[in-house]
């Protein structure tokens, strides 16, 4: 059953790794991005680390997440919000979410995972966040000031654009 999973996993991850290199959009890229570390951190779940898993998803997507933001900040609003009215695509779109979400249901269904157990104690994460703040709280300061830095340069290049754009003088 975990081979199914895995493989699962790795059509996943592959498939989204390939459509962030391809996609042309910056939008559609950063969603693919996000799938394939996604796909990580399910790789992660396997090996039965979970706080590893759950680590990836926080800074990782959430990072591809401010990403995304900054892309919509810095790139001008029409180029990425042209709307293409197609009731095909509509369509296409609703038929293909169906697919990947029976698909994972059934990959999920049929994994079972519930009936995984170890013989392995439990691990205790508070004891792992006790020693990730005691020990490394420099660099998770410096990691919050420089995302920080990152969303306010953003937002004042988003300004500045905005105000050159209208014809007013830019400070």
């Amino acid at each position: 059953m975990a081979d199914a999973a895995f493989l699962a996993l790795a059509v996943i991850t592959i498939g989204s790794a390939i459509a962030a290199l391809e996609l042309r959009s910056l939008i559609y890229g950063s969603i693919a991005l996000m799938g394939t570390l996604g796909g990580i951190a399910g790789f992660f779940i396997l090996l039965d680390s979970t706080f590893v898993a759950l680590f990836q998803l926080a800074v990782y997507v959430g990072s591809i997440a401010v990403l995304i933001l900054f892309t919509v900040m810095l790139v001008k609003r029409e180029l990425i919000f042209k709307k293409i009215e197609d009731n095909r695509r509509r369509f296409a779109g609703i038929a293909l979410m169906l697919v990947i979400m029976i698909g994972l249901g059934a990959v999920f269904l049929d994994s079972g995972i519930k009936e995984m157990t170890t013989d392995e104690p439990q691990v205790d994460f508070r004891e792992i966040g006790s020693d990730f703040v005691t020990y490394y709280w420099p660099a998770l300061i410096l990691m919050g000031l420089i995302l920080a830095g990152s969303v306010t340069g953003a937002l004042v290049l988003a300004r500045r654009e905005d105000v050159e754009e209208n014809g007013q003088r830019a400070s």
